[in-house]
């Protein structure tokens, strides 16, 4: 008996111990969670904080519009719980790896989840003026926003027209009419996949965005189900505050016109009421043919545009070209954060630096 007793001892130890331990240590492990992009990672991350991390796909400044998965990613999708996308029209590369998901992995599609203001794709090129009237969002349903996109939209025979008769010279002018064709061709194929996808660039959507990757994640993990919607609850406040200082930091520079290279940002235009005239491109991966350069020059001067945006993941030498004889400044928008780090606050700091980039190149500073 006395030879047993120090067994008994630390057992009785160990229990003593276990039973000491909170609550929480014998929730279930956190789930495993893969996103796509980094402004939705940085949503995710602040859903799950003392609970998790998820794993993101797209870091730096690669392009979802033609991603190739590695293989250590294409095997943390099949280990997954849960995968948070935008859209298949975003990010195509997802859609084979999905199908062969396991049977037991959710998905979570954010372009179909409620509450949030849609908005439909514009063809590129110059548009209209707009009227400054975006108004509110549908947090109930959703919004296509039909009516402000009636104010982008353009006369496309008038620019051709136009076009027609222009006999000025460009740098790119070698682009040979197939080229053109081809630019054209691609863009009405993007422009009738529908739904603008860059929903996350306006802090309401982002709101929407939060409360369903919680309420996703509170389904499949309920154990840590009030963790994730205390942590909804700061981030929504957050958020709330940081667009109302956005929105004054633009108030400033709210009615001065610019142009960007593609069209990935209105839902930041409508969010904060800007006056985007135009775009270089509808897709980044679709070099534009002379004429729309031309229509852009032209854009540029029609409407004083203030500054011509760039983007890190794409090389600037069209935007350089198109602003060339025109006065215009250039900055550069990021949707994706390449320089930002992932992880909780990535979100938020998406948005500032994008506004911080609007506000300084539109005033001059």
């Amino acid at each position: 008996m006395m030879l047993k007793s120090p067994s008994l001892f630390r057992r009785l130890l160990l229990a003593s111990a276990l039973f000491g331990l909170p609550a929480s240590a014998y929730a279930a492990d956190a789930p495993s969670v893969v996103v796509s992009i980094k402004p939705i990672h940085g949503i995710a991350s602040a859903i799950m904080k003392d609970v998790g991390t998820p794993t993101l796909l797209i870091d730096g400044a690669a392009s979802p519009h033609a991603y190739s998965l590695r293989p250590s990613e294409a095997r943390a999708l099949q280990d997954a719980d849960l995968v948070i996308y935008v859209s298949h029209a975003l990010e195509g590369f997802l859609e084979k790896p999905l199908e062969s998901l396991s049977g037991n992995a959710h998905q979570l599609e954010l372009v179909d989840i409620s509450g949030l203001a849609l908005r439909h794709m514009r063809e590129g090129g110059a548009w209209e003026a707009h009227s400054h009237d975006h108004g509110g969002h549908d947090d109930d349903d959703h919004d296509h926003a039909d009516d402000h996109d009636h104010d982008h939209d353009h006369d496309d025979a008038d620019h051709d027209a136009h076009h027609d008769d222009d006999d000025h010279d460009h740098a790119t002018a070698a682009h040979d009419d197939h080229d053109e064709h081809d630019a054209h061709e691609h863009e009405e194929h993007e422009h009738e996949d529908g739904i603008d996808p860059h929903i996350w660039l306006d802090p309401a959507n982002g709101a929407s965005i939060a409360k369903a990757i919680a309420d996703e994640l509170g389904e499949i993990d309920p154990d840590h189900r009030a963790t994730y919607q205390e942590n909804l609850k700061k981030l929504l406040a957050s958020l709330a505050a940081l667009g109302n200082d956005l929105d004054n930091q633009l108030a400033p520079v709210r009615n001065k016109s610019f142009v960007v290279f593609h069209d990935a940002y209105q839902y930041l235009e409508a969010g904060f009421d800007l006056n985007a005239v135009g775009s270089i491109t509808v897709s980044p991966e679709q070099k534009p043919g002379a004429r729309r350069l031309h229509e852009i020059e032209d854009k540029i001067r029609e409407s004083g545009a203030v500054c011509v945006f760039a983007e890190p993941q794409f090389r600037p030498a069209i935007v350089e070209a198109v602003v060339a004889d025109t006065g215009a400044h250039i900055g550069t928008l990021d949707p994706l954060g390449a320089d930002i780090d992932a992880g909780p606050d990535a979100y938020q700091e998406i948005l500032k630096q994008n506004v911080a980039a609007l506000a300084d190149c539109l005033s001059g500073s």
